[in-house]
């Protein structure tokens, strides 16, 4: 983009688009471009275009330090739409708060953590997790299989079912770690545990390659998800179309968006996200980084500046109304205000909701009200 530096809004997008985690960064990225596009096809904000300065860590974690380092100090830029596991938000947040810098957040994450420099967009588990244990108790049975990726979102994701599970008299049969790209032969044991042990259910925080993996795997070995169904936080419509939907039928995702939402927000966005991207298929991640640059806007509109300590202000007084729903940041926490809601795909790709909320959910990532006499869901599956 020809730019001149007194007529554009420049702006960092952090996100992976090779590694691991490269398919679901892929979407935020995608997600960002959309709302980007958007925004300065009407004339941008104040009259000037959001100018965005864009790099590839491959899911590094020293390289998104050393590219937000890059962006704060060589790029000019103090706006930062990035990261999507916890451990590269780890790795760019000193830097971004050593620069007084805004890195807005995305994807969903385990909690536990307050910046005012950041703003979080995604759910925490109050706003999935919670909801998801309550209705696996009510509806497939007590005795859950924990597998995950071995870093600290699934290990304290795990910790809080675990810990949920068992307050509410269900029992945790097995957890067990692997390599965030974790190998086949690795996968394949964890698969026989599962068939050996026949647990009601199996609660997955493997990420990237490794979880598109294991799904395969698992109908391939012969598990059936109408009998011991995957529950995740995060596999949705992208990734399950890459594994191959047939495969997918049945498992279940506890998730604030999917993209079968009927409302006039998920209608508007689905058509521009079919019109840019053709039938690759929207989902949480693309939708979260689409709905946090948009709120984005809004606030910049308010404050005409750049200044982290203004546009946080300005970001809790405005609304969106994105394709989940209305969305709003908590002033007391700088999370989002989110509907949780539980689907089951089916085969062709796509999901029924069978559960959500009354409304949207005030966002507690310390789990101070830790307990299900708020979360405990009011009906059983539809």
């Amino acid at each position: 983009m020809t730019r001149d530096d007194e007529a554009a809004w420049r702006i960092g997008i952090l996100y992976s688009r090779s590694g691991v985690t490269g398919a679901t960064e892929s979407e935020h990225f995608f997600g960002t471009v959309l709302a980007i596009e958007e925004i300065n096809a009407s004339a941008g904000v104040a009259g000037r275009l959001l100018d965005p300065v864009a790099y590839d860590p491959k899911c590094d974690a020293d390289e998104y330090r050393r590219l937000a380092t890059r962006m704060l100090q060589e790029d000019d830029v103090t706006v930062i739409f990035g990261c999507s596991t916890s451990s590269s938000r780890k790795a760019v947040l000193p830097v971004i708060e050593r620069n007084n810098a805004l890195l807005w957040y995305c994807s969903i994450y385990e909690g536990f953590e307050y910046s005012p420099n950041v703003i979080y967009t995604g759910a925490v588990p109050n706003q999935n997790s919670m909801q998801l244990a309550a209705w696996l108790l009510r509806n497939r049975g007590r005795r859950f299989f924990l597998v995950g990726a071995d870093y600290i979102y699934p290990r304290e994701s795990n910790r809080i079912m675990r810990d949920i599970v068992e307050e509410h008299g269900g029992e945790i049969v097995d957890e067990v770690y692997l390599p965030s790209d974790a190998e086949p032969a690795a996968l394949e044991t964890v698969v026989a545990e599962i068939a050996r042990m026949r647990p009601d259910v199996v609660f997955s925080t493997l990420i990237g390659r490794g979880a598109r993996a294991f799904y395969k795997l698992y109908r391939d070995r012969g598990l059936d998800p109408a009998d011991i169904p995957i529950a995740s936080l995060t596999m949705t419509e992208g990734e399950t179309r890459m594994i191959g939907p047939e495969l997918c039928g049945g498992h279940i995702v506890s998730a604030t968006y999917v993209n079968s939402l009927d409302n006039p927000g998920n209608r508007r966005f689905l058509q521009a996200w079919r019109a840019r991207f053709g039938d690759h298929p929207a989902s949480m991640w693309s939708e979260m980084a689409y709905n946090q640059v948009h709120l984005f806007a809004l606030a910049l509109a308010r404050t005409q500046s750049l200044d982290t300590s203004k546009l946080v202000d300005a970001v809790h007084e405005v609304e969106f109304e994105s394709p989940e729903g209305l969305l709003r940041i908590d002033a007391g926490n700088n999370h989002a205000m989110l509907t949780p809601r539980i689907a089951v795909c089916k085969p062709d790709g796509t999901f029924d909701v069978v559960w959500e909320g009354r409304q949207p959910v005030k966002p507690d990532p310390y789990l101070t009200t830790y307990g299900f006499a708020e979360f405990w869901l009011d009906g059983d599956a539809a």
